[in-house]
């Protein structure tokens, strides 16, 4: 009796290294959602103090996501080459540096430089961190160790609509150069943190250096028998043909990455980031006239976000991931279709108490509808979608996709809202979105609880889950 408690408190007791590995994931995650939510505040400020036009402020605040695109693009290949833990590290230095250079820009071309190389660190954090952090830690956590990122970039949201308000009150014209500065702070102090993690026993196996793997399992699983874990992943990776990119675009593969192409398009272009980004100006065009009060209620609204991807996180390795997923973007369309119909019934001139709270109760819902699903879910699949040695690349597609729609997000909502009106805009985005619902219901896998390596089964058998494999994998279906 005793000896069954003491092995199930062992299995459940979570290594240091693993909580290292999950506060140094959550610590990239609360850089990320840091500057998302600073750009929106300082944008007030640096576009008048440099002078920018409508179309300098979203070239600017497009540079970021075009880095982002190109960092995602190759992160795969460079996580495959370097090292999931090289690659961390210099998305930290990265941080450092471009955050810097950032607040010290002194016009349009170096605050674009600054941001576009800030991007591609970014792109490079997006595919690399999730990946280390689902081949470092144990399957049972596994999905709340990926969320716990989402967490913390909505953190970090909140944190960077703080900061904007604080400096927007003393010496604005300045004090945009500090709020973007600021990022540099925690890379510091993660950079040396980040350094010292071990690499994961995965990446180890594909390079031939099994002593090497076995001593970081030792210290990040280390209920399992490193040796027949190793013995595992060999015969996985034998019998994964090649593990080059090619085979992303052949049967069976070719299902999922259609799957990670499609899914990682439409979790930006229903349009959550126009809300991040711009949400400040969307604040201001609702009748307040203060900044500082737009920046609050942006916080406001990422407050009530992070109690959604909060619960998310709770509920993804009970529920599942598709009953989170479906119920977040149900929960988009809504807060979208309120946002439409708010900006479609009232003056632009005059906004009456209910109406603004009307277009505040539609952004919260949008924002908590896509941290619960596509921002909790991004993470998950990204690392989930793909075996093995082909796992990397699959990241990379997901996100470069998800990128792609998000350069077009930044570089054109403003313009649209111009030239449409916002209500004809979230109208657009509620039916990408009801698109994306349809899609995820129809294609969308199911992989709670399943061992990595065993993802593949799903795309080898046409889309479906085969009969379990093992008879812990039939006790967990019942």
């Amino acid at each position: 009796m005793n000896d069954s408690v003491d092995t199930a408190a062992k299995q459940e007791r979570i290594p240091r290294a693993v909580l290292v590995i999950a506060a140094s994931a959550a610590m990239m995650g609360l850089l990320y959602g840091y500057d998302n939510g600073n750009i929106g505040g300082a944008a007030l400020f640096f576009s008048a103090d440099l002078h920018f036009t409508t179309s300098e402020v979203s070239t600017v605040t497009a540079a970021i996501v075009w880095g982002e695109l190109i960092g995602a693009f190759f992160g795969g290949w460079v996580s495959n080459k370097i090292g999931r833990r090289k690659a961390i590290i210099i998305v930290a230095a990265g941080y450092l540096v471009c955050c810097l250079a950032s607040g010290l820009a002194q016009d349009e071309v170096q605050l674009w430089i600054a941001r576009f190389c800030l991007g591609l660190a970014v792109g490079l954090s997006i595919v690399a961190v999730p990946l280390f952090a689902a081949e470092s830690v144990p399957a049972r956590i596994r999905g709340r160790v990926l969320v716990l990122y989402q967490v913390m970039a909505t953190s970090g949201l909140i944190v960077g609509y703080l900061v904007a308000a604080a400096l927007s009150q003393a010496n604005p014209e300045y004090n945009w150069r500090i709020m973007l500065g600021l990022a540099a702070v925690p890379a510091l102090v993660l950079l040396p943190i980040v350094i010292r993690l071990p690499e994961t026993a995965y990446w180890l196996v594909m390079k031939g250096r099994l002593k090497d793997a076995a001593a970081t399992l030792r210290r990040t699983n280390p209920q399992v028998d490193p040796e027949l874990e190793l013995d595992e992943m060999q015969a996985t990776l034998a019998s994964q043909s090649g593990g080059n990119i090619g085979e992303m675009f052949r049967r069976p593969y070719l299902r999922a990455t259609l799957f990670v192409v499609v899914f990682g398009f439409f979790i930006q272009i229903t349009g959550v980031n126009a809300a991040v980004t711009y949400g400040p100006q969307l604040f201001k065009s609702m009748g307040i006239s203060s900044n500082v009060e737009a920046i609050l209620a942006g916080a406001l609204v990422q407050c009530f976000a992070l109690v959604g991807v909060l619960v998310a996180m709770r509920n993804i390795d009970r529920w599942g991931r598709r009953p989170v997923l479906m119920t977040g973007i149900s929960i988009l369309i809504v807060g979208q279709l309120i946002s439409a119909a708010t900006f479609l019934t009232v003056d632009a001139n005059h906004w009456s108490l209910t109406q603004q709270i009307a277009g505040f109760c539609g952004l919260a819902l949008v924002q908590i509808g896509f941290v619960f699903g596509f921002g909790s879910l991004v993470w998950v699949y990204a690392s989930e979608a793909f075996p093995g040695r082909l796992r990397a690349y699959g990241t990379s597609a997901l996100l470069s996709a998800d990128l792609l729609a998000n350069v077009v997000v930044a570089q054109f909502t403003l313009i649209a809202i111009d030239r449409f009106g916002q209500s004809a805009v979230f109208l657009a985005f509620a039916a990408f979105a009801l698109l994306a619902l349809l899609f995820v219901f129809k294609f969308a896998p199911e992989t709670k609880g399943r061992p990595l390596d065993d993802i593949r089964f799903f795309w080898e058998n046409n889309g479906k889950w085969p009969v379990a494999q093992t008879p812990a994998e039939a006790a967990d279906q019942q």
